[in-house]
């Protein structure tokens, strides 16, 4: 007979509670632990931000000095949001270089409590983090070199082909071919999925950065760059012979940029959207924006102050 039949039913009622309350322990305690951002801040005196030292315009650094970027600015009115919030009469920043893959841990063991860079907010990657109010409306572009076959160019644009197709349907021309990606990006993960899904066959070469991506292209051995459109600009004109390359219009995917920060942590996610609500409709955003992307598109302008929460 199991030894359970012997101990008394109430004193198994009381062992069953005891596991419970400890189970809700635990969890409430992982819970208080991701949620003290505005906390942890406070105690020192400092908000940590993490950056992406190579996802221009997005954040980039050079050297020694300070990162810069579209996100780090934005960043820089969450840092005034905080203080604010707080009622600190003095509040320090600091930047902290996130290699691309470790952002995620960085955030949920608190070592940044906020990454300031080119996130893409999908499903899967709110597993492991929460995001502000979109930033931008993000998505994957192509990159190629400019000498590139037409052929290739109208497969990838999406648009009927310019001349004669009768060596190959659109599915040959870009079987065989070789790809890029900046490796542990929702680029990856995409570009993977899309090739199960078309049975093509392609050869894919993961990229430390988009510099690196860039110069596969530039060098042949790659075939095309894929990446989110407003970085591979931003690369492509920093590139040794930027003439060479061509970005293709075509968004293969809509994935909104937004900043993220650790999950279960409403208190601090309401500061930080707070400080984009308010700093989208002005002026200065407009501004911003010109800065890092050039003349804005009106309907991505209208994209991002829509995604700004009324009082």
């Amino acid at each position: 007979m199991s030894n359970e039949w012997n101990i008394p039913r109430r004193y198994r009622v009381l062992a069953s509670l005891a596991a419970g309350l400890a189970l809700a322990s635990t969890l409430l305690g992982a819970t208080s632990a991701q949620a003290a951002a505005l906390d942890r801040i406070r105690q020192a005196g400092k908000v940590t931000f993490g950056y992406w030292a190579d996802a221009r315009p997005f954040s980039f650094a050079e050297g020694s000095s300070e990162p810069a970027g579209y996100s780090v600015a934005l960043c820089g009115k969450v840092a005034e949001q905080i203080k604010a919030a707080l009622g600190m009469a003095e509040l320090g920043v600091e930047w902290a270089p996130i290699a691309l893959g470790e952002h995620f841990t960085a955030l949920e063991q608190g070592k940044i409590d906020l990454l300031c860079a080119s996130s893409s907010v999908t499903l899967d990657s709110r597993k492991q983090a929460s995001f502000s109010i979109p930033i931008y409306p993000g998505g994957i572009a192509a990159m190629l070199r400019a000498d590139s076959s037409k052929a290739l160019q109208d497969v990838l644009a999406g648009r009927p082909a310019s001349g004669p197709i009768w060596r190959g349907s659109p599915a040959q021309i870009v079987t065989g071919k070789t790809f890029s990606v900046v490796k542990d990006t929702a680029g990856e993960t995409w570009l993977s999925e899309r090739l199960q899904h078309f049975q093509l066959t392609a050869t894919v070469v993961p990229v430390a950065d988009y510099k690196a991506g860039v110069s596969s292209v530039l060098d042949g051995t790659s075939n095309v760059f894929f990446g989110e459109r407003p970085t591979l600009i931003e690369a492509a004109a920093g590139s040794p012979s930027p003439d060479d390359l061509i970005i293709l219009d075509r968004l293969f995917t809509s994935e909104p940029v937004a900043l993220a920060m650790a999950r279960n942590d409403d208190d601090f996610r309401l500061v930080v959207d707070r400080a984009l609500s308010e700093f989208f409709p002005s002026t200065d955003f407009r501004e911003l924006y010109t800065k890092w992307f050039g003349a804005p598109d009106d309907r991505i302008v209208t994209f991002i102050r829509q995604s700004a929460l009324p009082e």
